[in-house]
């Protein structure tokens, strides 16, 4: 079900200018519902929706960490593969300063300040995935592959 004026967020500009083909969803945003919500309204499996994360090492620097709807992220695991102490989730004001996007409606696509971004593998070998559009309540799915050419991120395996 399409809305009638879809938002344009910086999302959507980046994936247009790339000729990326991609699909709007919109979706009732509601606070703690997370990929769950996402999920059940659009009638997908929670596996194929992927969170966007800001995250933080020790020094403060931040990155996008692409995971699974359904798993979590093991920072220990993140960490030790990436050469750091540790990594955290960022407060969501940084998170938004990093991103220039609200926490809820993250994503990965034309962040305000350019991050590293670490994937879990699983992600790579999904034919199709759903991933926020810059706003709450808006969700675009899109082709991996597309998603991955734009993004370039590192695969780490950190799923828990």
């Amino acid at each position: 079900m399409k809305t009638a004026k879809e938002p344009v967020t910086q999302a959507v500009r980046v994936l247009r200018a790339a000729g990326i083909p991609f699909e709007g969803h919109a979706y009732t945003y509601v606070e703690g519902g997370g990929t769950a919500q996402v999920a059940r309204e659009l009638g997908v499996d929670e596996h194929l929706v992927i969170k966007t994360l800001v995250m933080e090492d020790e020094s403060g620097n931040p990155m996008i960490v692409l995971m699974h709807g359904d798993r979590q992220v093991s920072t220990q695991a993140l960490a030790r593969a990436i050469g750091v102490k540790r990594v955290a989730p960022c407060d969501p004001r940084v998170a938004d300063r990093h991103s220039g996007y609200q926490v809820g409606g993250t994503s990965p696509f034309a962040n305000r300040r350019a991050m590293p971004v670490y994937c879990e593998p699983g992600i790579a070998e999904l034919p199709r995935l759903y991933i926020n559009g810059g706003k709450r309540g808006y969700i675009l799915s899109l082709a991996t592959l597309d998603a991955l050419r734009l993004l370039k991120p590192t695969l780490v395996g950190m799923a828990t």
